[in-house]
């Protein structure tokens, strides 16, 4: 057979003139006819390009060492820390799974871009002083050879939360933890907040916290696309699909104690194709879950909360979606740029939006509603 080929294609002109004879037919079409049918025979040769029969470009690669469950600011921060802390020469391979490339749904961009130091958490502390001062120099972390700089529209008004009388000693041992993490945090009277803040109507208020550095807000939007640009040429690959299962193994151990438990791990999985039946494995070392308000729905799949009650395995992941909502509005005395990002008592929340008098502004939701 094939020597047959080689024949075939050794004697073109026999070939062609057999074709050209046909009655009826354009000597031009033939020619067409008979240059496919060339490109097929060298497919086949030996030392040939090969074309594919099926498209797999939109696939995800076959094999992973890290696979990221979520392509918003932290599953593309994690990508970002991953390739920028690799030693050289390792070239760890980061996938990154996103499901929405309109990212129409992902806290990311439907967020109102606040950022503050003012937690409950130490560690939280920590991170969003961390944080500012990447964004403080963004393009020393993101730059692109021929691409233009990030532009973040940071504002760095600070944030004001607002306490009651019943929230006021709570308020005050936060900003003491606060401090002493680092955080440049004052505590600001009723009156105070009237001389500084003349708009301000301080009715109810007892003490109000206030961040006098790093604090304020910026647009995810473009932190998202100048993440995302960066890891891109730092070699991290995507996928526009969804992660629909793991694949596990599992070792037994036994503890100090002379207990026995059973040890899983992730070796593979599977990616469906957006608007498609058609799903592709993945082989990796380590998965990352970075889904945001779905995080606890992948933990799930994992098997995460479905063991014994009472145990690590039968602990569901406490992440859910929840509703909310930000306005928009126009107030044409509203407060200047002098304006922080303000949080009341209630939990109501606004900022400016710009300078033409616009405010975003909403109300999280309780734990009961």
């Amino acid at each position: 057979m094939f020597r047959s080929v080689l024949q075939l294609r050794s004697g073109p002109g026999l070939l062609i003139r057999g074709l050209g004879t046909h009655r009826g037919g354009s000597t031009l079409d033939w020619d067409e006819k008979v240059s496919e049918i060339k490109k097929k025979i060298r497919s086949i040769l030996p030392g040939e390009a090969c074309t594919p029969l099926y498209d797999t470009s939109h696939l995800p690669p076959e094999h992973s060492d890290v696979v990221i469950v979520g392509g918003g600011v932290l599953g593309l921060s994690v990508a970002f820390w991953l390739k920028k802390l690799q030693k050289k020469g390792d070239g760890i391979r980061v996938l990154v799974v996103e499901r929405d490339h309109t990212y129409s749904k992902a806290s990311t961009v439907l967020s109102v871009g606040g950022i503050r130091q003012q937690f409950s958490l130490p560690e939280n502390v920590q991170l969003s002083l961390f944080s500012v001062d990447f964004l403080r120099n963004i393009n020393e972390y993101l730059a692109v050879v021929d691409s233009p700089p990030v532009d973040l529209q940071f504002n760095p008004s600070g944030y004001l939360l607002l306490a009651s009388e019943k929230g006021a000693s709570t308020l005050e041992n936060r900003v003491k933890m606060q401090r002493q993490e680092g955080a440049k945090v004052c505590l600001m009277s009723p009156e105070q907040l009237q001389n500084k803040f003349p708009w301000m109507n301080t009715k109810g208020v007892a003490l109000a916290s206030y961040g006098m550095e790093g604090e304020g807000w910026f647009d995810p939007w473009s932190l998202l696309q100048g993440l995302r640009r960066k890891v891109q040429s730092m070699g991290v690959l995507f996928c526009q699909g969804e992660v629909t299962r793991f694949i596990t193994s599992s070792n037994r151990m036994v503890t100090s104690s002379g207990e026995e438990v059973v040890l899983k791990r992730i070796y593979e999985v599977h990616v469906k194709m957006n608007n498609s039946l058609e799903y592709q494995p993945v082989e990796c070392a380590i998965v990352i879950n970075a889904a945001g308000a779905w995080s606890g729905q992948i933990a799930e799949l994992a098997g995460i909360g479905k063991g014994p009650p009472g145990t690590l395995q039968g602990t569901k992941l406490p992440v859910e979606p929840r509703k909310r909502y930000v306005y928009v509005w126009h107030c044409p005395q509203g407060p200047g740029l002098e304006m922080p990002f303000v949080a009341d008592t209630n939990g109501v929340y606004f900022r400016r939006e710009g300078l033409g008098n616009n405010y975003l502004g909403g109300c999280s939701p309780t734990e009961v509603s």
